[in-house]
């Protein structure tokens, strides 16, 4: 075991493979897009509805279960679309789908375990591909994401939705605009009780929890992570240089287990290593800060946190309550509402239609509505392969940290130093 104190290896050997060319800054060739999605279970399903809803062409689907394939199909047809082939032959009919020579993006909503090998096949085969969040959970599988998209030259999207909520463009916007000064910290979460979910016997109870089973760490971190890593300008002039990593003990899974579960159940005999709360601490290249957290399994109020601050000002979420320096009021939270002249234009253009469909109160359709339109018009996308990378690392180094006595663990360069050839996220520069 590592001191404490000591620091973990980088983790970075894929770093030294032949540099292939960047894929930062690298437009889409504007096509109207032809999809096929991976996986049409609830989460794909809700994609699927939104992608309709934004006038997406829909050519293929894939799930090993046929049943929720043919519901899927049944609502591109519904739309008024022809009916999309469907792909249901076992773990490996993905192979089928990517394969064809009609797509151009591939949207990957399965398990978590699945998400490297189907977006590399997918690039391979030429499609964009778009995955949902974590993208990878091991160091060495980012770093797999990150060469083949540079080798293929097609870009691989996380699905980051919280990027794309109403209160995190307006806010970006606003730190964008300078005005809470030099940014100092911030604070991300992924508090949510998923108890009944993570035992239930369908959809992501089926593999959910078997993942508080193989880590301790922070298993989920990209929806408290992304919007914070905007505000920060990451991979735009500023990177991950580290973190710290711990986990309380674990109790709320076998609590749940006690009160609800028959002792004759086979979930008995699952060992839950995986901390309550994990709490882990970044350092970045500049000398930010910032916080993660994650708890599924206790009880407490959905949570991301969402804490900027500067020198100018701070904001916080969950209730959204901002705060400037010598703002009316004296030592008291301000209401957000007071900046809504920084709303972002999506949300002004498409606002409506986004609260009408829903997805997680409307971020859902702006961020497959914006994804379609950086397709349509030739434009480089909001997130790209190193965003997914950088975001997904808190997962294994967290992990890493805190089997280490909370030792530091270091993120790769997965940019290889082209950090700083942007200098901050488009949703915020976005006209």
């Amino acid at each position: 075991m590592t001191a404490i104190g000591a620091t973990l290896p980088q983790l970075d050997a894929e770093s030294s493979k032949p540099n292939t060319s960047s894929v930062i800054g690298m437009p889409f060739t504007p096509v109207n897009p032809k999809i096929g999605i991976i996986g049409t279970g609830g989460r794909g399903t809700n994609l699927l509805e939104n992608l309709l809803g934004a006038d997406a062409q829909i050519l293929a689907l894939c799930d090993i279960v046929q049943e929720k394939a043919e519901h899927a199909q049944s609502l591109v047809v519904k739309s008024g679309q022809k009916s999309p082939e469907l792909y249901t032959k076992g773990d490996h009919a993905f192979e089928s789908l990517v394969a064809r020579d009609d797509l151009d993006l591939v949207i990957i909503a399965t398990p978590w375990n699945w998400h490297v090998e189907m977006a590399v096949a997918s690039m391979t085969h030429g499609k964009h591909t778009c995955v949902e969040v974590p993208a990878a959970t091991t160091i060495e599988d980012c770093w797999k994401l990150v060469n083949t998209s540079e080798q293929t030259r097609r870009h691989c999207i996380m699905l980051e939705n919280c990027c794309y909520g109403y209160n995190e463009t307006l806010v970006l916007r606003m730190v964008h605009a300078g005005l809470f000064g030099d940014i100092l910290y911030g604070e991300g979460a992924y508090i949510h009780d998923l108890r009944d979910e993570l035992f239930s016997n369908k959809g992501e109870g089926l593999w959910r929890r078997t993942v508080h089973t193989e880590r301790n760490g922070n298993l989920y971190p990209t929806h408290g992570l992304g919007p914070v890593a905007n505000y920060m300008g990451i991979q735009r002039g500023d990177r991950f240089d580290y973190l710290v990593s711990m986990s309380t003990p674990q109790h709320g899974l076998e609590q749940y287990r006690k009160a609800h579960v028959p002792s004759s159940d086979p979930r008995w005999s699952e060992r839950y290593i995986n901390g309550d709360m994990n709490t882990s601490l970044i350092k970045t290249a500049n000398g930010l800060t910032l916080t993660l957290k994650h708890d599924t399994v206790n009880p407490h109020p959905y949570d991301r946190i969402n804490i900027i601050a500067g020198t100018k000002g701070v904001f916080a979420d969950y209730p959204p309550r901002i705060y400037f320096d010598e703002q009316a009021g004296g030592e008291a939270w301000g209401s957000i509402d007071n900046w809504k002249q920084y709303q972002h234009p999506l949300w002004k253009e498409e606002g409506a239609i986004a609260q009408k469909l829903g997805g997680h109160g409307g971020m859902d359709y702006i961020m497959l509505y914006r994804l379609l339109q950086c397709m349509h018009q030739g434009l480089v996308p909001d997130m790209d392969v190193y965003d997914a990378a950088a975001w997904s690392a808190p997962g294994p180094l967290s992990t890493a940290s805190v089997a280490n006595g909370s030792a530091p663990a270091r993120f790769p360069d997965f940019t290889r130093g082209k950090w700083q050839e942007r200098s901050a996220s488009q949703i915020a520069t976005q006209s």
